[in-house]
């Protein structure tokens, strides 16, 4: 493993907002590989049903149910998992909260409350994986993105903002880490649409309930590509999905016309048909209480397979191709 070379298995990983979503089908996959997990959420029922799925896998978690945005917290909890599961090797920032509204009815408290979950939350995450790395002068710290890193859309300013605001971040914290000669890497893992319960309890201010922009992907491909990305961190960051890529890269170039196209179409896209519930429960200040799990409600429309993440954790297959395709054009040429 390339975190430690001298620490061949059970890794112990902490993942926060492991109680749903993403966060809680990357439990899972690193359960399935005898990892010893600290579990972080604010729902203690739901870490707690996840810590007896993990012990059926035939791994170990413990749950500390608590919110990402109180520093001392997280510090506690990096005390806790080393004094029960042993020294931490990978520290995955996956909390999320987020608002679907355009950005004139977010009210400023509102607006400070997801930059402080997705954005301060990944900060003191990452202060407090330090504070154990650093002095062993190893470790991981997977930061859990999206392309709206590289490309916000509208009615996600908030979102939005945070993404952004940890890609610039983690390039900061990298280059000094590199600068001290520090065996710590910091990865991004840069995620598309997902079917997670996110949807069915986001604040919205809209008519209609919110939805995933297709391509939808299950959460069980984000989380193998954060379990890849762990364990393959010198390689800084990834993008996840095929669309993904088209969207980042095609911003460095045309920006203005992703501003025209995403005017025109991400209002609707964003959008079901079907009307929002009269006292909707949000999980913007306290978790939504039920037996959420890793998907949304979207199955249907969602696909648990990327061929593009693929060829990244296969790249001598990518290689292979291209080498191929230009022999080929040279065959032509020369005929």
């Amino acid at each position: 493993m390339v975190y430690d070379a001298e620490k061949k298995s059970r890794p112990v990983v902490v993942i926060t907002g492991a109680s749903a979503g993403v966060g809680r089908a990357t439990a899972l996959r690193f359960a399935k590989s005898g990892a010893k997990i600290g579990l972080i959420a604010r729902d203690a029922q739901r870490l707690k049903n996840l810590e007896k799925e993990i012990a059926n896998l035939g791994s170990e978690a413990i749950s500390i149910p608590m919110d990402v945005t109180n520093e001392d917290d997280m510090f506690r909890a990096a005390d806790e998992v080393e004094g029960k599961l042993g020294p931490i090797d990978i520290w995955i920032n996956d909390a999320m909260v987020t608002i679907d509204s355009e950005f004139i009815h977010i009210e400023p408290k509102e607006f400070a409350r997801v930059t402080d979950v997705c954005y301060h939350g990944f900060v003191y995450g990452t202060m407090a994986a330090l504070s154990k790395m650093y002095p062993r002068n190893k470790g991981v710290i997977v930061l859990v993105g999206s392309a709206l890193a590289y490309r916000g859309i509208p009615l996600q300013s908030a979102y939005c903002g945070a993404k952004h605001a940890i890609q610039g971040f983690s390039e900061s914290l990298r280059s000094e880490l590199m600068h001290n000669k520090k065996n710590i890497f910091i990865t991004m893992v840069q995620m598309p649409a997902l079917n997670t319960p996110q949807f069915m309890w986001c604040k919205t201010n809209r008519p209609n309930k919110p939805k995933p922009v297709a391509p939808i992907f299950q959460p069980e491909v984000a989380a193998e590509a954060i379990f890849w990305s762990a364990h393959h961190p010198k390689k800084r960051e990834i993008i996840v999905g095929a669309m993904n890529t088209v969207i980042v890269w095609g911003n460095k170039f045309f920006p203005g016309f992703g501003d025209w196209y995403l005017a025109k179409t991400c209002y609707k896209s964003q959008m079901t048909n079907q009307p929002v519930e009269e006292n909707r429960k949000v999980n913007l200040w306290t978790p939504v209480e039920g037996p959420f799990k890793s998907h949304g409600t979207f199955d249907k429309e969602s696909t648990n397979k990327s061929l593009q993440l693929y060829l990244v954790m296969h790249p001598w297959i990518f290689r292979s191709i291209l080498v191929l395709i230009l022999i080929g054009i040279a065959f032509l040429i020369w005929l």
